[in-house]
């Protein structure tokens, strides 16, 4: 069981992957949209899901630390759905999409959702960057 000190590295790492996983992201959108075999080739594939590993194991661990619940934390259940559309939305980005326009849209609706996504983590509020934050 992990304790609290362990928080501030935990959110270290967590923090460290999103930015290598949005990097690589965007880098293999940009591949594919120039059509370029590294994109899509196994070993550039795999390095993804190993930092998306990393990311989502450090995102539990954060989320257990830190006493969350996506039920009773609206902003963190919206975070949780917003995951699940840039998942979708990336994987027609990359793959899935029948034409390069297709291709072009589904990644930045990707890295739009993405964006959203971290409005909410930084705001707590499930609007993420619209969220008005009023400070006493």
């Amino acid at each position: 069981m992990m304790d609290v000190t362990s928080y501030p590295l935990i959110k270290t790492v967590h923090l460290l992957s999103i930015a290598l996983s949005l990097a690589l992201f965007a880098a293999r959108w940009l591949g594919v949209l120039a059509r370029a075999d590294w994109a899509m080739h196994r070993s550039t594939r795999v390095a993804s899901v190993a930092i998306d590993t990393v990311l989502l194991g450090t995102g539990v661990a954060l989320w257990v630390l830190g006493g969350w619940h996506p039920w009773h934390s609206p902003w963190l259940g919206a975070k949780l759905l917003a995951l699940v559309a840039y998942v979708l939305l990336g994987s027609w980005a990359l793959k899935r999409a029948r034409s390069r326009s297709g291709h072009l849209w589904f990644g930045l609706l990707a890295l739009g959702v993405a964006g959203h996504m971290v409005g909410i983590a930084l705001h707590h509020h499930p609007a993420g960057w619209l969220a008005v934050r009023v400070v006493p």
